[in-house]
């Protein structure tokens, strides 16, 4: 306590609590759209029974901390005491001063003698041995809940497993899916069944398939400026784009590799690791090689290894995996990479106007569609992978096994002008008669069931009917 009085420390806690005086959360923070993460880490944060810690990570601006300023709502609601509630940004340098254990004891001396208290901190990571003093409080302080932010999940991950077992769940918060894009920009949609899903479309007879294609056959347009701008709540109510794309360059990207990265993995070299992103955005929804990297880029294979797990770690990067259907078992072969989200390859690669560019478009929305499954009720999926084989080694882009059904669900992302899908292609040698493989499309009228020889069938879907029913589907289970 030497470097600062106890005065500065109230004065930090009443100007990140205003509700202790207002009595609410003000409508700035609690934003009136709730997202899928929300009411999973509500779920977690509210029940009596099992006591876990929340750990929402997620890459900068996905909106990880207006899930927290929720959640204080959404207490506050419910009849908690706003004293009772303490939020804390280890952003800020007069934290990185002084213990969390002084902080806490100022606060419950000073503005509650509870001993039920709601700790909310953001962006952890930055704190030193948070892991161990968190873990004194949960096991010391039975009747206090925490919920805390991280934009690097492996140290959140390594942390936690030394902390033990039985404490902490992680919850991902991705950039918006499609469905919460046009719900935060008030796209209105006419009703749609409920209950339905994407992947059983093809068992609704063909009247209602078409009905529910005209619903959102007005959404293409919208899509395509999804794909350009992307899933950052902010970024996608803005009304400059090229603006947009300039914040996502410096405050999401820069920041992560010059700043996160760098303080958490003691990363010297910056450059390297920069060169390593660009390389990646540039053979995003490709099959990589390691080898090929190293020689291109020089830089020894160890550190390529370790820079493409801090940018899975930093939410910028998915790694999929390769997976045999057969035998269900990933194989030790090449990854595929896909950034995060597509916006962030078109601000990184300065592409300010895809629309005309066939192969770009192309590119990124197999990004958004192994997103959305990726990001799709990821506590019940088993494997998000792909697949590559047959006789010619041909690939499936997403395959996705769950824990419980033997039978994966294979995608083939054809969003072209012209998508045709012959026998020989290996989406349909590799489907089943009660179980068609789905092909994602461009034109929203190109859809439907398509059979071939020996019972084999695909079910074609267009990109945003497919992404819209996703998220739909998502949202609806926590009406």
């Amino acid at each position: 306590m030497s470097y600062f009085s106890e005065d500065s420390v109230l004065n930090l806690l009443y100007s990140y609590n205003p509700w202790w005086k207002t009595g609410v959360v003000q409508k700035e923070f609690n934003k009136p759209m709730k997202r899928a993460s929300f009411y999973e880490s509500w779920k977690v944060f509210q029940n009596t029974e099992i006591r876990r810690t929340v750990l929402l990570s997620g890459a900068r601006r996905t909106g990880k901390t207006t899930i927290m300023y929720q959640t204080i709502a959404k207490l506050i609601e419910t009849g908690a005491s706003p004293k009772d509630i303490v939020f804390l940004s280890f952003d800020h340098p007069l934290l990185k001063l002084c213990s969390i254990d002084d902080v806490l004891r100022i606060y419950r001396q000073n503005i509650t003698a509870s001993d039920v208290i709601y700790c909310f901190f953001d962006e952890i990571q930055y704190s030193q041995d948070w892991n161990s003093w968190l873990k004194v409080l949960y096991d010391t302080n039975p009747d206090i809940k925490v919920m805390a932010t991280g934009s690097a999940s492996p140290v959140i991950a390594d942390k936690t497993r030394e902390s033990g077992l039985g404490r902490w769940i992680t919850i991902q918060v991705p950039t918006l899916t499609f469905y919460e894009y046009c719900k935060l920009l008030n796209i209105q949609v006419e009703d749609l069944p409920s209950g339905i899903k994407p992947t059983q479309l093809y068992l609704l007879d063909r009247q209602t398939q078409n009905e529910i294609v005209n619903k959102l056959s007005f959404l293409q347009p919208h899509f395509i400026r999804y794909l350009q701008v992307g899933g950052f709540p902010e970024l996608a109510l803005s009304k400059d784009d090229i603006y947009a794309q300039r914040i996502l360059r410096e405050d999401i990207v820069d920041k992560a590799l010059k700043r996160d990265l760098p303080a958490l993995y003691a990363i010297r070299n910056i450059n390297d690791i920069e060169k390593v992103f660009l390389y990646l955005c540039y053979n995003s929804s490709n099959i990589i090689n390691i080898n090929t990297i190293c020689k291109e880029l020089q830089v020894s294979r160890n550190t390529l290894e370790k820079y493409i797990l801090y940018l899975e770690g930093a939410n910028l990067i998915y790694i999929s995996h390769l997976i045999n259907v057969s035998s269900k078992q990933i194989l030790k072969s090449q990854d595929k990479i896909y950034i995060a989200d597509a916006a962030l390859r078109n601000a990184v690669l300065m592409k300010d106007d895809i629309t005309n560019d066939p192969l770009e478009l192309g590119i990124i929305a197999e990004t958004a569609v192994y997103k959305h499954v990726k990001a799709f009720n990821y506590s019940a999926v088993t494997k998000v992978g792909y697949y590559r084989g047959g006789n010619r080694d041909k690939e499936i882009d997403i395959v996705v096994q769950y824990a419980q059904n033997p039978n994966p669900i294979m995608i083939e992302v054809k969003y072209r002008e012209d998508s045709p899908i012959s026998e020989n292609d290996l989406i349909v040698s590799l489907s089943k008669e009660d179980l068609p493989n789905l092909v994602i499309t461009k034109r929203i009228d190109d859809f439907g069931l398509h059979e071939y020889k020996g019972n084999k069938k695909i079910f074609k879907i267009p990109a945003p009917v497919f992404l819209y029913l996703l998220g739909y589907v998502e949202a609806q289970q926590y009406l």
